[in-house]
């Protein structure tokens, strides 16, 4: 049975395996060859004595090229200077797949290739090991939260993609070509979270994707994203929502603390065990903070990013990497949110931020069918272009709200990556549609 590079140690001393994997690289010292092969796990050391071992497994290494795919059968040896501490002197050498040369780029990293050239050749990039890296610390971090999701009693859905009209309102829509009828690919589940409310399924999550038609070309944005969408009814205000937000994100730092400390080392990542409970900075306050260190923002503007950083420079002065910008006002939030219930120019939505960056932006919905239409025209949509939404208004809504968390932006910050486009196996942005 083949074993991964992980399974095998110095006390399996003796032991006949069988490894597969690439020839991460290739060493002959004149009767001497060491290969390094690579598995998902780690590297192993084959080592080859000319004397020793079948003169047909020594001769299949002689144009044998780097990347190549093979499978060892061999005896384990321990030997400190091997990776792991250990080398397999082979029986049998079989090869499974011939690499062309010369490779598009390095997967050993010694030499250097730009980011466009990486994910022109993804394949390739996602062989190194801190590429590798970050995809596991992904994978772990989105484990624990299904975990802490259905252990707060959410149950898993998936929405539609294929929408027929806008779930934020405005343009910035992909459209798609869809028999007869004119439809889109979904700006965010919002619309299909909140129908949810009214079915009985009090809690529900999913890990959506995103599109969004913007035409940014930055390290910050990508057209097509992924998120953590969830949304939860009987509440009493966005307080609730926040609640869990607060327990999630925990919950997914601390998963990648404790389990993941290979790739964080490999990484040369260190991060801090989160402070609860998070600040809750309402929007005057922010805006007062950042006229206090000589940044004026208008009262009614959305915090450009220049803002958000700023704010997260002064945060952090004050010890909080993480923390809540609630009570923003109402005309800049969407037709869903809550009015508050004091001051009507405020709204019950909220931000939460990490490192002065946005990860989740969440609110309490408006759920009275009455005040959502009201709403709706105020945006000057069309309430009839929302009729099947407004339908489950109209027979019974619990209160409800709830929230997005960027996957990839939680990565970017808590990993400290210099591109959005390091969090994603395959980017989409202005420019890249492949591969």
């Amino acid at each position: 049975m083949r074993k991964y590079s992980n399974e095998i140690t110095p006390s399996s001393d003796g032991e006949r395996v069988e490894v597969a994997g690439w020839v991460h690289d290739k060493r002959k010292l004149g009767g001497l060859v060491f290969l390094i092969i690579r598995d998902r796990t780690g590297l192993i050391q084959i080592t080859l004595p000319k004397k020793f071992i079948p003169p047909k497994v020594f001769e299949l290494t002689r144009n044998l090229s780097k990347e190549s795919v093979i499978s060892v059968v061999g005896k384990v040896q321990k030997e400190d200077k091997a990776p792991n501490g250990y080398e397999i002197i082979p029986d049998s050498i079989e090869i499974l797949s011939r690499s062309a040369t010369p490779l598009l780029l390095d997967p050993t990293g010694k030499v250097d290739a730009n980011l466009d050239t990486r994910l022109d050749n993804r394949v390739m990039d996602l062989r190194r090991s801190e590429i590798t890296a970050i995809f596991k610390i992904r994978a772990a971090a989105l484990s624990q939260a299904r975990e802490f999701l259905g252990n707060s009693g959410f149950i898993e859905v998936t929405t539609p993609s294929i929408i027929s009209t806008s779930s934020e309102g405005g343009t910035e829509l992909f459209p798609v070509s869809y028999f007869e009828e004119e439809a889109f690919l979904a700006q965010s589940p919002q619309l299909y979270k909140q129908m949810m409310m009214g079915t009985g399924l009090d809690r529900v999550f999913e890990t959506a994707k995103y599109f969004r038609a913007e035409e940014h070309d930055t390290i910050w944005h990508l057209n097509e994203v992924s998120a953590i969408d969830c949304e939860l009814a009987f509440i009493k205000d966005e307080r609730d929502v926040m609640k869990i937000i607060e327990g999630l994100v925990v919950a997914m730092i601390n998963v990648v603390r404790e389990k993941c400390k290979r790739e964080l080392e490999i990484l040369n990542c260190e991060i801090p065990e989160p402070k609860t409970p998070f600040p809750m900075l309402k929007y005057d306050d922010a805006l007062a903070k950042l006229e206090d260190c000589g940044m004026k923002v208008p009262f009614g503007e959305d915090l450009s990013s220049e803002a958000e950083k700023r704010l997260g420079e002064v945060m952090r002065e004050e010890g909080h990497d993480l923390y809540f910008i609630t009570k923003y006002p109402l005309e800049i939030k969407p037709f869903y949110t809550m009015p508050d219930a004091e001051e009507g120019i405020y709204s019950n939505a909220f931000d939460m931020e990490y490192k002065g960056r946005e990860i989740v932006s969440g609110s309490q919905r408006v759920h009275e069918h009455d005040l959502l239409v009201e709403r709706i025209k105020e945006k000057g949509l069309v309430p009839e272009n929302f009729k099947s939404y407004l339908s489950g208004f109209k027979f019974g809504m619990p209160p409800h709200g709830g929230f997005g968390l960027g996957i990839e932006r939680f990565l970017v910050l808590l990993l400290g990556l210099p591109n959005i486009r390091e969090a994603v196996l395959f980017p989409r942005d202005r420019k890249r549609l492949e591969p």
